[in-house]
């Protein structure tokens, strides 16, 4: 019976979780399986793996054929570079001993490479906090801004309605005035004219 190492959908919509499964390679991708494995979550970052590493590896060398994600998983996890390196042992290259050694050692640095990114991670989600509180603090200057402004224009829209106002409400009194005050005036230019008229030289007068 073909085996292959896969994984079969969990969670729920939008939010997708999924089992990592030995299973016949003939069963539906999310029906029966012979044995689960591990899980894993890609809503996480970085994703959270959680694997039977002996197990994983005893069907790995039992020829179950993973799957393309599933062999990423397992790389990501060592158990194919563990599988390599006891491969290498049984034909004669190094020992167990030595097997096992070198897989703490690539173990080791895997470790170092994983928090090195997480630490990277959670920088970048600072810088990115960071530039998102500068963003607001700008639109929100801006917002203010633009209300200092609409408020200006309505103060200025608002003397001015209250001259144009004041000079349509004039009373009939006030007009009467102003009007009194125009036909009082006429009198008076027409003796400046007449005055300035009589004082006329005769050499005017002749040129005329």
């Amino acid at each position: 019976m073909p085996v292959k190492i896969r994984l079969q959908r969990r969670g729920r919509t939008h939010y997708s979780v999924f089992a990592i499964v030995a299973a016949d390679s003939r069963a539906p991708r999310d029906g029966k399986f012979i044995e689960k494995l591990g899980t894993y979550n890609p809503n996480t970052n970085p994703a959270t793996i959680d694997l039977n590493f002996d197990r994983a590896l005893y069907w790995l060398q039992n020829g179950a054929q993973p799957s393309e994600t599933a062999r990423a998983i397992l790389s990501y996890k060592g158990v194919l570079m563990m599988d390599h390196l006891l491969k290498g042992a049984k034909k004669g290259a190094f020992d167990e001993a030595e097997a096992k050694n070198r897989f703490d050692k690539w173990l080791k640095d895997k470790e170092v490479q994983i928090q090195a990114k997480k630490d990277k991670l959670v920088n970048e989600t600072k810088e990115q906090r960071n530039e998102r509180i500068k963003e607001e603090q700008k639109v929100n200057e801006e917002r203010a801004k633009a209300i200092r402004e609409k408020l200006a224009a309505e103060a200025k829209k608002d003397e001015v309605e209250e001259e144009v106002t004041a000079e349509v409400e004039e009373t009939p009194e006030v007009i009467e005035e102003k009007t009194e005050a125009k036909v009082e005036e006429i009198p008076e230019i027409a003796e400046e004219k007449i005055e300035a008229k009589v004082e006329e030289t005769p050499e005017e007068k002749t040129e005329e």
